[in-house]
């Protein structure tokens, strides 16, 4: 018989122990498959790695949900409704899907490295990926960094939306 937890798969190196955000959201992709019937075969193979709350800045919260990366298409085919239920459940909070990438640090002088660092696991490139996962169903179609006289950066994101074209 599966379970919840059957839901989450915990990379190495992370602790294994899971917390009551997890253990929610577990319970409701669970609760999705088994009565949801349109999304049971799309939800049934997919896990998640761990999930984080965040506070954000006008007293609202939102929960970034972890995901491997092999497994990011297919939870693409099924986010928008897949976020819509899930906000249902947890009504306060917003819900994002982000792929677990790995950064590795810029090889030294030293380092006996065999292989060349690969560009999807550059700092730059994982910050890229995490931005488009972030604004998922929309495209992201052009970034303009503005720094103030101060030294400060803000970096303004254009992104497409469905075929109509919106700033945000």
């Amino acid at each position: 018989m599966a379970s919840p937890i059957n839901k989450i798969a915990k990379p190495k190196g992370f602790p294994q122990e899971i917390n009551d955000t997890e253990q929610q959201i577990a319970q409701a992709l669970f609760d999705l498959e088994s009565n949801v019937p349109e999304l049971k075969k799309d939800l049934r193979p997919l896990q998640f790695c761990y999930a984080k709350e965040f506070e954000l800045g006008s007293g609202k919260k939102a929960i970034a949900i972890y995901v491997p990366v092999p497994l990011l298409k297919q939870f693409h085919k099924v986010q928008p409704r897949l976020t819509r239920e899930l906000e249902k459940k947890f009504s306060d909070r917003h819900i994002v899907f982000i792929a677990h990438r790995r950064i590795l640090r810029k090889p030294g002088r030293k380092s006996r490295v065999k292989q060349p660092r690969p560009r999807s696991r550059t700092l730059t490139s994982v910050h890229e990926k995490i931005l488009e996962d972030l604004v998922y169903p929309t495209e992201i179609v052009g970034k303009r960094t503005r720094v103030k006289v101060d030294g400060t950066k803000i970096l303004k994101v254009l992104q497409e939306n469905y075929g109509e074209g919106s700033r945000v």
